[in-house]
């Protein structure tokens, strides 16, 4: 068996915090938020947009970009409004969310658009 990687992420060091699953991946491009989009479509989840300051992350409630994009189906309308809300909020972490309707909770759940380090 293989070893298992210990990430340093610590909260005294901003640069090293880790906040999902995708936060150990390279940051994504346009190209693979689109993709990430086009699923929460493609399974019928409600997408709705966060954001907060880095400090705040991790203690506090993120602050929803307008209301949850209920029904919404148009991919480019979705990423419209995620650049919006970065283009609003320049030094805050954004991330986008799908909400499932049946099972009442996050289908998804990323940090699209981090924070200037």
């Amino acid at each position: 068996m293989s070893e298992v990687q210990d990430y340093q992420s610590r909260l005294s060091d901003p640069a090293s915090r880790k906040f999902e699953t995708f936060s150990y991946l390279p940051e994504m491009d346009s190209d693979a938020i689109r993709k990430q989009v086009e699923y929460i479509v493609s399974k019928g989840w409600n997408p709705a947009i966060e954001h907060t300051e880095p400090e705040n992350a991790f203690d506090h409630y993120w602050y929803m970009w307008k209301l949850p994009m209920f029904g919404e189906t148009d991919v480019d309308r979705i990423l419209n409004e995620t650049e919006m809300c970065h283009k609003a909020n320049p030094s805050h972490h954004v991330r986008l969310i799908g909400y499932d309707n049946y099972k009442q909770s996050q289908g998804a759940n990323m940090v699209i658009y981090r924070a200037p380090r």
